[in-house]
């Protein structure tokens, strides 16, 4: 009897879950409700371009801020090598645009007991280089995940898997080391994509040769999704083109081209003059002058992605909790946000986005305090400040940030001084702990606390995997490890609530906002949108005549 109630909770459960994450896309709204509701007519007039007749073929183009970090999905990251990836690569599962979870190379699913899941595999599906998708191909996909020797930095998301059985040629097993609710979200993430067997065999070979893992897939990434790599010009753009053989509906683009172009105002000039059909990210202060313009709408998505000012805890005097108290009441961050964003986006509680599971309504954050911040500076012996710097990429909104912090902390004698680093360097040297204070964000495509919060704040994933605060807490660790074993949604709940109130109280990180990802889209094309995780979705885009 006591196995049976387990699984009948189980299933119970998976069934709340997916209800839930039906909901996680349309949970949050804007501090300005006049932008919101704007913003949703434009998206109505982006989803279905007037009467207008659409046509198929045509080369799309985007101009986007940040170049991919690495193509190999099983290793990457960050959101402009996944916003790449997640339109040549498929894995078992997906989310559609109402986060509901919904079949992908897998045509069911079901559980065979509490640890178990069966997938069948949808049939007659190639690879890019024509090799077969089979059970065994899937298996080999999730081994090489999981292998140290490859140290995929998301490997973490799947570490509960402890088999992965074939049982005939489209029918595989997956196994869990406990029960674990959140497991078909964790599949539906970039990182749990199937690649080609054939490539994973090259890729073991040049690292027999010693290259690096990803020395194959980076130059040629092979999928099944319904787009193909065609060419990468490092900093400069990718090419993809339309997959004739793809097993689903085609999409209606012959090619898309990123174009990597730093400059927001430069964007803005190559969406007018119809050299890009879409842009992203549009700045906060370019939204009005895109909402006149004839011909173009701005698409606003307030996402489940985290914006954060972060500690490096294991450099002084960042290890001192009062010293990261003191500058986290010294930003007032309504205020940095209504300047910097214009309103747009949510300002945070704690690390969880509304509409994520496990985020707590009840949450308090330290709130802007400069008298109590300088009497916990006196207190850690800081009364007369000290030298630092802020980390940041080229992103424009944060680097406003970085100045309003320089600002705001010169005022207790806090001299900050702010680097800003090319993207890749930016994640390369964060993950090597070479910063002090750093401005970054994460998203949460899966939806859960578990993925979220381990992956920023676990110490067994300091660095490269996330916690590039280095931060370290066992009694956190262990909230952590139990929430994920946990099959009791209320029990859930009760663990992320108690690492929560601790992460706000060590305050390895300043919780700034869950931002609005806002893109400039012409009236020359339909069928795009962004999902809650700042991706973008190409496969329903066409032209329009």
């Amino acid at each position: 009897m006591r196995k049976n109630y387990k699984f009948n909770l189980l299933l119970v459960f998976t069934i709340i879950m997916s209800l839930f994450l039906a909901a996680c896309a349309g949970g949050s709204d804007t501090k300005d409700e006049g932008k919101k509701d704007d913003t949703t007519k434009d998206e109505s007039k982006t989803e279905d371009a007037s009467s207008d007749e659409a046509s198929e073929g045509g080369d799309l183009v985007i101009a986007t801020l940040s170049d991919a970090a690495l193509l190999d999905p099983q290793r990457s990251t960050d959101v402009p090598s996944a916003n790449i990836q997640t339109n040549m690569f498929e894995g078992l599962v997906t989310k559609d645009r109402d986060s509901n979870i919904v079949e992908s190379l897998a045509v069911s699913w079901e559980p065979v007991d509490e640890l178990t899941w069966e997938f069948k595999i949808r049939e007659g599906v190639k690879f890019h280089d024509g090799e077969d998708l089979n059970a065994e191909a899937v298996k080999k996909s999730f081994a090489r995940i999981q292998d140290p020797d490859v140290a995929a930095p998301r490997a973490f998301i799947f570490e509960m898997i402890t088999d992965v059985t074939v049982i005939d040629d489209f029918t595989v097993q997956i196994k869990t080391e406990y029960p674990f609710a959140p497991l078909l979200a964790h599949l539906s993430h970039p990182a749990g994509v199937i690649v080609s067997p054939k490539q994973i065999d090259l890729e073991y070979e040049a690292m027999k040769d010693g290259k690096e893992p990803s020395s194959v897939m980076n130059e040629h990434p092979i999928g099944t999704g319904f787009f193909k790599f065609e060419s990468w010009v490092p900093g400069a753009e990718i090419v993809l083109v339309k997959n004739e053989d793809y097993w689903g509906e085609k999409v209606h683009v012959d090619k898309v081209t990123f174009k990597v172009i730093p400059e927001g105002g430069t964007r803005v000039a190559e969406l007018k003059t119809g050299n890009a059909q879409i842009i992203e990210p549009v700045q906060p202060n370019e939204v009005a002058d895109l909402k006149n313009t004839d011909n173009i709408t701005v698409d606003e998505k307030v996402s489940s992605s985290l914006n954060y000012l972060g500690f490096n805890m294991d450099k002084k005097p960042f290890d001192d909790v009062r010293v990261r108290q003191a500058i986290t009441m010294l930003v007032n961050v309504d205020e940095v946000l209504e300047g910097v964003y214009e309103g747009f986006g949510l300002t945070a509680q704690g690390p969880l986005a509304p509409g994520v599971f496990g985020f707590n309504p009840s949450s308090k954050p330290i709130g802007y305090d400069p008298e109590k911040a300088k009497e916990l500076l006196k207190e850690a012996g800081f009364e007369d400040g000290f030298k630092t710097t802020i980390w940041t990429n080229d992103n424009q909104q944060r680097m406003d940030i970085a100045v309003i912090l320089q600002q705001a902390l010169a005022e207790v004698n806090i001299e900050v001084d702010i680097q800003v680093l090319e993207w890749g360097a930016y994640l390369a040297n964060t993950a090597e702990g070479e910063h002090d204070m750093f401005i970054l964000g994460l998203s949460n495509p899966v939806g859960d606390a578990d993925y979220f919060l381990t992956q920023l704040f676990h110490s067994n994933n300091k660095g490269v995997s996330g916690n590039r605060s280095f931060y370290d807490n066992p009694e956190l660790d262990k909230l952590l490890e139990e929430g994920r074993k946990e099959i009791d949604e209320t029990a859930r709940q009760d663990y992320y609530d108690k690492a929560q109130d601790i992460l706000i109280e060590d305050a390895p990180m300043i919780f700034m906002q869950h931002q609005a990802y806002l893109s400039g889209v012409s009236g020359d094309i339909e069928g795009y949108w962004i999902d809650t995780s700042g991706y973008y979705k190409l496969q329903d885009v066409k032209f329009v005549k």
